[in-house]
């Protein structure tokens, strides 16, 4: 898995390419699906275009369709130290741990702790993409939570549907790629669990052509595999996105 990919119109980096966004310390770009940098929460970035839905499409037309591989021998382990900065992926090796990286890159108006070189957020407010909330994040014991990290593709579903056959390095990068995560509303993450597209969708429907494009952009990336069922949910998803534009 090396060099550029473009998966569903997003300009992707794989996990071998070695790129490594540089340390801020106010603001993390990132890529919106146009392709140009902004600085503003990527929760807020507009639906997806036809020309973005139909590349979406095409991916998933080349993910493989299997059954749910046993669960035996998952554990978050297997996906690395949680949150590790050692990983040759965007964001990654540039000093902060990944989830401060996220939380950076997805909050507004955001308040850094000082001393820390620009890494861990105090905090700032979210647009959440979930629900359509705005929720206000503030770093602490009891109210960390509030503002949670989601993996669009769940490490749990990741590994019945391939994470098996990954090295752990590999296991490690899905597991902090910036594509494969989101900054989110505690509860409703909470709420998804290990669920893929067939099961758990955001509650906000607005949202649901995005979130369903990462995954298949994820899974395509890492190799992984859907359900049938999986499959023909995101297929008749992308199908309505077509046709709302």
């Amino acid at each position: 898995m090396t060099g550029v990919l473009t998966g569903c119109g997003l300009p992707l980096v794989s996990p071998g390419a070695g790129a490594r966004a540089p340390h801020v310390s106010t603001r993390v770009e990132a890529a919106t699906p146009s392709g140009g940098p902004t600085t503003t929460s990527t929760t807020r970035t507009p639906p997806l275009t036809p020309a973005q839905v139909r590349a979406a499409v095409s991916a998933l037309a080349t993910l493989p369709v299997k059954g749910r591989a046993p669960k035996t021998g998952y554990s978050r382990a297997a996906f690395g130290p949680a949150w590790t900065d050692d990983v040759d992926v965007a964001l990654g090796h540039n000093g902060c741990d990944t989830r401060n990286d996220i939380l950076r890159r997805d909050l507004a108006a955001e308040r850094l702790k000082p001393g820390t070189h620009g890494c861990v957020v105090l905090a700032g407010v979210l647009a959440d993409p979930y629900t359509a909330r705005s929720i206000t994040f503030t770093r602490g014991r009891d109210t960390s939570s509030r503002v949670q990290i989601d993996h669009v593709v769940a490490l749990g579903d990741a590994w019945v549907k391939g994470a098996q056959q990954l090295t752990a390095a590999q296991r490690a990068t899905l597991a902090n790629d910036p594509l494969n995560l989101l900054a989110v509303d505690g509860p409703t993450n909470s709420a998804k669990r290990d669920a893929d597209a067939a099961s758990w969708l955001p509650p906000n429907k607005a949202f649901r052509c995005a979130y369903v494009a990462r995954q298949v952009a994820v899974k395509q990336r890492y190799r992984l595999w859907v359900t049938a069922a999986e499959g023909a949910q995101i297929a008749r998803i992308l199908a309505g996105c077509a046709t709302t534009r």
